[in-house]
């Protein structure tokens, strides 16, 4: 393991685990859930409000920040932590991801992928070599190596050319990486829905030796089941001294399967990108601040919360500034989101802490199922 980085279990239940990850920039207690700073920023928060909620680590993205500011911008001005005046740990992705879905506008070879970027449609490269250069330049505290995520249905030729593609390049992660103390870099389990091709994967991965694992190609079309089918199987694939970190998850629901499974990471755009189209997340679901049922209603979006908009808004105001279009609208419902997802992981981290998991999911559920509370 990479010196300055380490993990530890402190407590299981079941295939449930709850731990801390130790960096250099500050430790991070899982489960963890990442808040998303796609272009050096969570939408709609200031950093430390989002430090405010709870997070320990926030995620950003190579194929947004090559492509602006560039990468070598941010490193000649510090660094992506004290460009965005973030000071705790960061993880990035390798761009893989983002490029993948360009599927009219890239070329894949062994080598790489070529593509057109969305903003001004200036060509770019992006290699298993390069992904480590910007990421490098960057400076996050946790690396992701690059690979190739097929969009999911997909058929199992396409998804195992795509793996095996994918376990070339993260040998090529890990020796572009070097040695970087201070710096950790995690593979990246492919194989889609099909067992086999995930064991292949997983083999592979530990093979070459990482800091910790991530299972990616989920979340990715393929539907809840299925997600928590190749759950039921992959994190037990992996080291179990080491992060496993589930790509791109998701709705609470979502979070609270993979915990069960074994995940220790997550990260996912739900919280903001629902904040600022005048959703709220509660413990009794997804409450949508646009209907006119709250026009009236001077409670607040969730009587149980501490956030600052729960303890000073009602949602007869955030109905009002959405309807208006005031930024505002976006401000307290992404910060009460993120509020919201990182109570939630407090509460999985105690619960598993206390071997009460198996009654904190039960009560989760029960609470989703009785809806939001009735109108006035």
């Amino acid at each position: 393991m990479a010196t300055g980085f380490d993990y530890k279990v402190t407590a299981t239940d079941g295939r449930a685990r709850t731990g801390v990850i130790t960096t250099p920039r500050g430790t991070i207690r899982t489960p963890a859930f990442m808040p998303v700073g796609t272009a050096g920023t969570v939408k709609a928060m200031l950093p430390e409000s989002v430090g405010a909620t709870g997070a320990d680590i926030l995620l950003g993205n190579t194929y947004h920040l090559m492509l602006r500011p560039t990468a070598e911008r941010i490193a000649a001005l510090g660094g992506l932590h004290r460009f965005m005046n973030w000071q705790k740990p960061i993880l990035t992705d390798s761009g893989g991801f983002q490029v993948m879905s360009l599927a009219g506008l890239r070329k894949l070879t062994e080598d790489g992928v070529t593509f057109k970027s969305h903003i001004d449609g200036s060509s770019h490269h992006l290699s298993p070599e390069r992904s480590m250069e910007i990421q490098a330049l960057l400076g996050s505290d946790i690396v992701m190596c690059f690979d190739e995520c097929p969009a999911l249905p997909a058929t199992e030729e396409e998804v195992a050319r795509a793996t095996r593609l994918s376990m070339r390049w993260a040998r090529r992660s890990r020796d572009a990486f070097g040695d970087r103390p201070g710096h950790a870099l995690f593979g990246i389990m492919q194989g889609g829905v099909t067992p086999d091709l995930r064991a292949e994967s997983a083999e592979a991965l530990t093979g070459i030796g990482f800091d910790g694992y991530a299972v990616g190609g989920l979340a990715v079309g393929e539907g809840q089941a299925a997600m928590l089918g190749v759950l039921d199987y992959a994190p037990g694939l992996l080291p179990a001294d080491q992060p496993r970190y589930l790509m791109g998850v998701g709705k609470p629901d979502d979070i609270v399967g993979a915990v069960e499974r074994g995940i220790d990471m997550m990260d996912c755009v739900l919280p903001s990108r629902s904040g600022r189209t005048g959703q709220g997340w509660t413990p009794r679901g997804q409450v949508n601040l646009r209907n006119a049922r709250h026009q009236n209603d001077p409670r607040p979006l969730d009587e149980g919360c501490t956030c600052p908009c729960c303890a000073n808004y009602s949602r007869a105001y955030l109905h009002h500034v959405l309807r208006a279009q005031e930024i505002i609208a976006s401000m307290l419902l992404t910060w009460h989101n993120l509020h919201y997802y990182q109570t939630l992981m407090q509460g999985l981290r105690d619960a598993i802490t206390t071997g009460g998991l198996a009654s904190f999911v039960a009560a989760f559920h029960a609470r989703r199922a009785g809806g939001d509370i009735e109108p006035l």
